[in-house]
Order: C-alpha cells, then structure tokens, then sequence
C-alpha cells in the first residue's frame, strides 16, 4: 500500500489514570493495555485544552486553541459568557472553514475519510462533511448523548438502533462495518471519536453489576470516595468548594470504560482479520482529563491534581500511544513533551505525505520519534490558554511546560505559580519564590506565545461584588 491506514481513537473526558496500563486498579482495560504494548506511548502527552471541543479542533488544524480563537467547549444557548470577577474571553462557536484539516488535506492525497462519533465542533454548517470527510456517523453539535446512551438516541447523523441498544457498542460496530465495507484499492483515515467516558453515566447493566461485585471485593464500596485519600491542597484555590473524588471507585464509570475497551478490542481484531494491522497507524489518546470535581466527579486523577476544566495536570495529562506494527517499535516510551496539534504534521509525515506547514503551524512532527530517527524534539514550551470559568470550578489563566517545570498565571488575582514535575508531578509545592528568574522568563515566554496567538482575554466584571 502506499499509504498507510490511520484510525485515531479518541475518548472524551478520559483521565491519564483511566486505564489499568497507566496504573488503575479498579478499572480494566485489557485490548488498550495491549494496544500500549504494541507501540509507543508517551508519558508527558498533553491534550490542547483542558476542555473538549478545543483540543479537538487542534487535532483537526494543527493549531493552539488561542490562535483558533476557539477556546471553549462549544455551547449554542445562553451559557456563556460565565461571570465571577471577570467575564469569560469571547470565543468562536465552530471549527471555521478556513481551516483545510487534516481530513482534508488526507483526502486530498486520495484517503477514504470517515469520521464516527463525537463532533461539537459547530453546527451543520462545520459539520464532518465540511471539513475533508466523506463519511459523517454521529457527528453533530452535541457535546455527549443529549438522550443517553441507549437507544433511541433521537441524533440526526445516527440512525437509532434496537430500543435499549447501547451506543458505545453501536459506534464500535459502525467501524467495524466501516473498515471490512472499504474501498480496498484505496487507504482510509478513520476518525473514532467516542462519546464515551462523557456524562451521563449510563452503562450496559451487566458491565455495572460485575464492577459493583468488584467494588465489593476491594472493600471500595465501603468508603467514601470524597474524603477518603489524598486531597489536593492547591493554595490559589483553597476556597474553592468543589466536591473532589479522592479514589476511583464508580461501578458505571469503570463499565463505561471497559465498553469502551471492548470496541477498541473489535476494532484491533477486525484489522487482524483483514490484514490490515502492519498497514494501519493507531492513535491512541483523549481530549481532556478526567471529570473529578462536578457531574457526580466520577474519577480520580491522583497523583494528579484536579481535573477537566482546571490550569492542572489532571486536566490536561493524557495517555497516549501510536502503534504501527514493523514500523514503530513495541514497549518503547518516550518521555517528550507532545500536545494535540502534533498530530497533524506527524500522521503527515508517516503517510509519506506533504507537510502543510501554513496550516499545522503548532504543531511538531513525532514522526522522527516514532520511528527511531530522532531522541527529543526541538520544542522549548507547549502552552495553554483558557480565559474562561470552568464548569468543574477552574478559574480563567494560562500555562506552560517547558521541561521539568510547569507555569501557571490565573486571571482573577494576576498570581504566578511554577511546579516542579519531576518531582511534585501533583504540584502541591509552589516554587515561584525560589525561583523567581524562572518565573519572569516563562511569564514573557507566555506573554509572548499570547501575543504572537493574538489571543483574547477576561474582561473586569462591573457587577461583581
């Protein structure tokens, strides 16, 4: 084949701690331990955003979320503006047409494109189909299952299924269906995108019954959740009343993930059968952390702090791994710095395509990595920047990783945090003062990567009292 096959999983609100590969000991995961096995995975993967409908956007344009002026999860009622001491950053409501994405520019170079499952990236006029795929199957403007997760799911791009049948398990039979219905003269770049580990919690009830069991076993059950464990004693945040999970110990979040493992299982299998495995690139990854301090907080990122929605490791540490069997060595790690607009130059170059270098102009190519030729990547920083109030109880600020260390600077008070990773990766120890040379570098680079992103920021809020 010329061109390799790419399928890239991506799960929503999935923690850096959900699969028992990364260390979970209530959950399982067993196809995507295998999946890690099989490949390399990256230790310091970030996701753009600590929010959704950002991260996937720079999946998409090879951009930062700032520059995209997309900074937010995409909401079309009146949610937004949120309103605390400052008033959010205005910010667009789609991924914009200008953008040739990555599907496009796959397709370009004669890719079948074939997105399945989550968008909210815009109403139907940034749909899949207006970006570069052929094939749209579940993508609209919601953010997760605005009826559940069984159907009748009432989704204009899904056709429901039998009543009662469970759409995790429905969006794994659609690539599978996807996959051995191909043109097999012809590569395809497959977007799985799950709606899965997203709210509701709703999960197929023989999956719950088994962790309940489970839970039982381990004695989980008999402990509560919010205050057994470690806390995460942030100082900016310390009259913050959030109800943090301190274990992970939620029966339907842990069936929802192992549904979820199933698919990727079915997925792995159907590429087996169709000696399709040493064709086909699989990415591995999520868009944001996982939801530990609202919505029920049905998992625990520890030793990470926080979660979705906050300036945190928790938030926007992800697993990852990319596979490609004889071309990417098995069991390899690597300890780079990645983030989500990586993506695109890097699937680029292991097709043996062009780079778009106008379009991806964040993003860096692991290729090199991936495949052997390079030991690090020529990166000083990754940045973040989200100038809004997260529903979880973040507060507007923006951040950098540049090394070992991790800045932060929050809006409400102009404050300047930097956390040593290497050694306090639940950045409980505030070294700003110690190191106030470091502080000021970062605080310009940031400053300046805002500037060159022409970012937009909180505005004072007049009735705040």
């Amino acid at each position: 084949m010329a061109h390799p096959n790419i399928v890239m999983i991506l799960l929503d609100d999935l923690g850096w701690m959900d699969l028992s590969c990364q260390g979970s000991k209530f959950y399982e995961t067993p196809n995507i331990d295998r999946l890690f096995q099989r490949g390399m995975s990256f230790d310091n993967a970030y996701a753009a955003c600590p929010v959704c409908s950002p991260s996937r956007a720079s999946i998409l344009s090879g951009k930062y979320p700032a520059r995209l002026h997309l900074t937010d999860w995409i909401d079309h009622g009146n949610y937004h503006p949120c309103k605390g001491k400052l008033i959010d950053a205005p910010y667009i409501k789609g991924l914009p047409l200008t953008e040739h994405s990555l599907a496009a520019s796959l397709k370009d170079a004669g890719y079948q494109t074939w997105h399945l499952g989550k968008w909210h990236l815009g109403k139907n006029e940034t749909y899949p189909e207006k970006h570069g795929f052929d094939v749209n199957i579940g993508g609209c403007f919601w953010g997760h299952p605005a009826h559940g997760y069984f159907s009748p799911y009432q989704m204009e791009t899904l056709t429901d299924g039998p009543e009662g049948e469970y759409l995790t398990r429905r969006l794994g039979s659609e690539a599978v269906r996807l996959i051995r219905e191909r043109d097999k003269t012809k590569p395809f770049f497959l977007n799985f995108w799950h709606y899965a580990v997203h709210a509701p919690m709703q999960a197929p009830a023989d999956l719950v019954a088994y962790f309940e069991e489970k839970s039982r076993k381990m004695g989980l059950d008999k402990l509560d959740p919010f205050e057994v464990g470690e806390h995460f004693p942030i100082e900016a945040k310390k009259d913050q009343r959030v109800v943090r999970r301190t274990i992970q110990s939620d029966p339907v979040y842990a069936a929802m993930i192992y549904s979820m493992d199933q698919t990727v299982g079915q997925l792995v299998e159907t590429l087996r059968q169709e000696g399709l495995e040493e064709d086909t690139i699989v990415i591995f990854t999520s868009d944001n952390g996982g939801l530990a301090t609202a919505e029920g907080s049905p998992t625990c990122n520890y030793p990470l702090s926080e979660g979705k929605g906050w300036m945190y490791e928790g938030a926007v540490r992800e697993p990852l791994a990319v596979v490609w069997p004889g071309h990417i060595p098995a069991g390899a790690v690597s300890h780079e710095i990645t983030t989500s607009p990586d993506f695109y130059p890097t699937l680029l170059e292991l097709a043996g395509l062009p780079l778009q270098p106008q379009q991806h102009v964040d993003g860096v190519s692991l290729a090199g990595l991936l495949l052997g030729k390079e030991d690090s990547l020529d990166r000083e920083a990754v940045y973040w920047h989200y100038p809004h109030y997260g529903n979880q109880g973040g507060t507007p600020g923006s951040s950098l990783r540049s090394g070992r260390w991790k800045y932060i600077e929050f809006y409400e008070d102009n404050s300047r945090h930097l956390f040593d990773l290497e050694t306090d990766v639940a950045e409980k120890k505030d070294v700003a003062a110690r190191h106030p040379d470091l502080v000021e570098r970062f605080h310009g680079m940031l400053a300046g990567w805002l500037r060159d992103c022409d970012a937009a920021f909180p505005t004072p809020n007049p009735d705040f009292k």
